[in-house]
């Protein structure tokens, strides 16, 4: 089977992220798409002082996508060490899944930063990556590797610090969070 790799802290998790697995689900790029919550992301450590303990993350995107066909979640990285580098992350689902196949989903915003990943190179070099358009992040197509794809989907311009930031002011942009996530958030005092 092709499974995507959707790797994030969803921090939290919102439509626009469901949204994009569902499409790229939907299009046939993958037969399932997983969304991998990160316990720690080595390019954003520092970055996020408002991160979310791992199992409220983890809970967060189980409830956005109960109904969502063909995205589960996956607590994989967790047993892995810290920090979580794709690639160890991707070489170690290989041997735990060899019958499955792959295929790293990231944003256009983190492929503008790629060459920083912890062996990227190897990354190209032996999976598959499909990059979904993001406001703002601007590349050079042409100039792609081959085993490198620029998908068709919607574009959200959301980001999980907007709604962190909104629900600090006692807003929780319902608009883009699931309801469950949204009555979660609450019952749990997050972000505040």
């Amino acid at each position: 089977m092709r499974i995507g790799i959707y790797g994030g802290s969803f921090n939290p998790i919102h439509r626009g992220h469901t949204e994009l697995a569902a499409s790229i689900v939907a299009q046939g790029l993958v037969d399932e798409l997983w969304l991998m919550v990160s316990p720690l992301n080595p390019l954003k450590s520092g970055e996020v002082s408002d991160i979310a303990e791992y199992g409220h993350r983890l809970r967060m995107a189980e409830l956005a996508t109960e109904d969502v066909v063909g995205v589960r979640v996956s607590d994989f990285e967790r047993s892995l060490p810290l920090p979580s580098y794709t690639i160890t992350t991707l070489d170690e689902l290989g041997k735990a899944f060899p019958e499955h196949e792959f295929t790293l989903v990231i944003g256009a915003d983190n492929w503008e930063r790629f060459p920083r990943w912890y062996h990227a190179d190897e990354i190209i070099a032996n999976y598959r990556i499909l990059i979904y358009r993001r406001p703002g992040s601007e590349f050079d197509e042409t100039a792609l590797p081959s085993s490198v794809q620029v998908v068709d989907t919607p574009l959200y311009d959301v980001s999980s610090t907007q709604i962190r930031e909104f629900v600090k002011k006692g807003r929780m942009m319902r608009r883009w969070l699931d309801p469950r996530v949204a009555r979660y958030i609450k019952k749990n005092g997050l972000y505040l």
